[in-house]
């Protein structure tokens, strides 16, 4: 399991980046705060730039894990835990 420390930066647009390998195959990880709704959005690009999915943030609790993207991936996992502010990507 890797994690990522989800921290956001009011300077940087977007305000939290990462570049992820999901199933051998490179993406971009971008989290934007909707302001209407009041949460972080999370959503995963392609190197082309191509948007793979669009999702609200939603966290899991320190005992059971709640994925993003349920589906989209066949052999990695990719979850956000607020409990240590982490993102942890897997297996």
């Amino acid at each position: 399991m890797t994690t990522i420390q989800f921290v956001t930066s009011n300077a940087a647009t977007p305000p939290f980046q990462a570049q992820l390998t999901l199933d051998g195959n490179p993406y971009t990880l971008v989290a934007m705060w909707n302001l209407y709704r009041g949460d972080w959005y999370v959503s995963i690009t392609d190197q082309s730039g191509n948007l793979v999915c669009n999702s609200p943030l939603i966290g899991s609790p320190p005992n059971a894990n709640v994925y993003l993207f349920p589906g989209l991936f066949t052999t990695s996992t990719l979850l956000y835990r607020p409990s240590t502010n982490n993102f942890e990507l897997g297996p």
